[in-house]
């Protein structure tokens, strides 16, 4: 009798899933491949392994949990960023948007299952301590974070000012596992940060795209603009894994006169989106160049390809992440949330940003200390510093053409050695992620805007 109860609850538990998964399904009910009779098959299916599992297995199963991890096991083997995040992991993502959380400062994904690096955020407790791209995260604290999901490391991450969390770290050259431990502090909420090169020649930099970023942004550039006349602009997007999606249009329409900024392609008519620069606002004519690298993504991404298409800036740096999925965050019942990717992102152009990224105008390589462990023989002396990219993370979607090229890059279309160097200005930040006088695509950028300068006077 007890056993019978037991698969009548499950069997209940099993109907709300279906009723929950017919939700999602009913967004483009006449789309769908599978059958009707096939979903509720495979949810039968699913049902007697719950059962089995709460009859037979060693200690009693807590079915909420169950179910939790099945949801989530679902969501991960679609794309690497779609996830389902408990009530607490949801208000987290929340405080996150707006700039606002303690932590240890680092941008993270998986990789082969393993916690990856993707970059330090600058002035942060892991930029202080030497954590670099491709950094592999093995532990944190004792638990060991292979198959742990991304929410979950990121919630052992974080935690109260002055707190401690030590996490292993394993890094290509390294012959053991190292133990870092790091002081939580609070992650800076100011997004931009901006100085004088030389006279007439701005810097301002993105580190991410925050509900402040383009205010901030403007601001830095009237202060700019009270120091004398801009001659050129260099936009630092190096290492911005990217944030809201209105921030990046906002940023990218500064520059712009006016047509689209970016548009969003999905599977159903309302995940398509065309998002236009406004005529609003006076824009500015100076020569603009923009630094990307193999750490910018997503609304980096936007805003380099949107200025790159419109001819409003010249793309100095490395081939881009290549994050162009667009993820919905859709709030549950119970508190929780659902990140699922719903759409790609395209430059004005047409172009997917998905799994290739944005290729330079110029080609400047980034220094090696970016790159990652190499996979390929130790022997092989042709090979090149390896890069983490999207197209590297398991289960990536394509780039939605007839052609897949998520394996392919553009050749690089010119490569320059800088010439000039930038000097470094009097009383540098600490948090400088390195001397700007050492800058390669920094000092190619300078120079090209010198260039540009005497060139528009003949």
């Amino acid at each position: 009798m007890k056993s019978s109860t037991k698969r009548l609850v499950i069997r209940n538990i099993a109907v709300s899933l279906c009723v929950a998964t017919g939700s999602l399904l009913a967004w483009n009910y006449s789309t769908v491949t599978a059958t009707t009779q096939d979903v509720y098959e495979n949810l039968e299916a699913f049902s007697r392994v719950l059962n089995l599992v709460q009859e037979n297995y060693v200690e009693e199963v807590d079915s909420q949990k169950a179910i939790e991890g099945a949801i989530k096991g679902m969501l991960n083997s679609l794309d690497p960023h779609s996830s389902y995040m408990k009530p607490d992991d949801f208000k987290e993502l929340q405080v996150e948007t707006q700039g606002s959380f303690t932590g240890i400062g680092i941008e993270i994904t998986m990789k082969d299952n393993i916690l990856t690096v993707v970059s330090p955020i600058e002035g942060t407790p892991a930029f202080a301590k030497g954590l670099k791209a491709g950094d592999k995260i093995v532990k944190i604290g004792d638990e060991q974070t292979q198959d742990m999901s991304l929410m979950e490391a990121v919630k052992r991450l974080r935690g109260p000012k002055g707190s401690e969390v030590t996490i292993s770290i394993h890094r290509k050259g390294w012959p053991d596992i190292k133990e870092i431990t790091l002081i939580r502090d609070i992650i800076p909420i100011h997004s931009v940060k901006s100085r004088m090169l030389e006279p007439g020649y701005p810097y301002i930099r993105i580190i991410n795209f925050q509900a402040q970023t383009t205010t901030d942004f403007k601001k830095a550039l009237t202060d700019l603009e009270k120091e004398g006349k801009i001659k050129g602009l260099v936009v630092d997007l190096r290492n911005n894994p990217g944030g809201l999606l209105d921030q990046s249009v906002k940023i990218a329409d500064i520059f712009i006169d006016e047509g689209v900024v970016v548009s969003t392609k999905g599977r159903i008519k309302e995940q398509n989106s065309i998002f236009y620069a406004r005529d609003n606002s006076p824009k500015y004519k100076f020569p603009l160049v923009v630094l990307v690298n193999e750490g910018s993504a997503s609304a980096s991404e936007i805003v380099a390809g949107a200025l790159q298409d419109h001819k409003k800036a010249v793309i100095i740096g490395a081939q881009t992440f290549g994050k162009g999925s667009v993820q919905t965050i859709i709030p549950m019942d119970n508190g929780a949330g659902l990140r699922l990717t719903t759409a790609r992102y395209y430059t004005p152009s047409g172009r997917s940003i998905q799994a290739t990224g944005i290729t330079p105008d110029i080609v400047v390589p980034s220094p090696t200390s970016m790159s990652v462990e190499n996979d390929e023989k130790e022997d092989d002396q042709d090979k090149k510093p390896k890069y983490l990219r999207e197209k590297d993370l398991k289960h990536h979607i394509g780039n939605g053409l007839k052609e897949d090229v998520t394996q392919k890059e553009e050749k690089p279309k010119t490569e320059e050695k800088p010439k000039a160097k930038v000097k470094a200005p009097a009383g540098k930040d600490k948090t400088e992620p390195e001397d700007l006088s050492k800058d390669q695509q920094l000092n190619t950028a300078l120079t090209l805007l010198k260039g540009l300068n005497v060139f528009g006077k003949k």
